[in-house]
């Protein structure tokens, strides 16, 4: 399981990257309890996230920092990373929970916040 989700994740992580937005739009489960939290945005439904993703300039690559994926039994997974933009004083902090549906594992939470780098 973790196997699976480390790969999945790693498709997300290279979508994002290149805005692939048909990449990312098919790794959100797709349902009105869909939530992503972002730096500057709330966006609640697969629908509302579609549309900033749509919208949004290419974040450009990222360099990950420290990521932790972990497994609940064989349908559940969180991911939690650490990252950092060329450029940027920042650290990006991600999250997500990630659900296994007969379709695959998808993304049904996000949470993206930047915090100031320490030390």
């Amino acid at each position: 399981v973790l196997k699976e989700v480390t790969q999945t994740f790693n498709v997300y992580e290279s979508a994002l990257c290149n805005n692939d937005v048909q990449v990312l739009d098919g790794l959100f489960f797709d349902n009105e309890s869909t939530v992503r939290f972002g730096t500057a945005e709330n966006l609640y439904g697969y629908k509302a996230i579609q549309a900033f993703r749509e919208s949004r300039s290419p974040p450009g690559d990222r360099k990950i920092l420290k990521s932790v994926i972990t497994t609940y039994g064989s349908d559940f997974a969180v991911t939690n990373v650490e990252f950092q933009r060329e450029g940027s004083i920042k650290v990006g902090r991600q999250s997500q929970t990630w659900l296994r549906t007969p379709a695959g594992w998808k993304i049904v939470s996000a949470h993206v916040s930047l915090m100031e780098a320490c030390g």
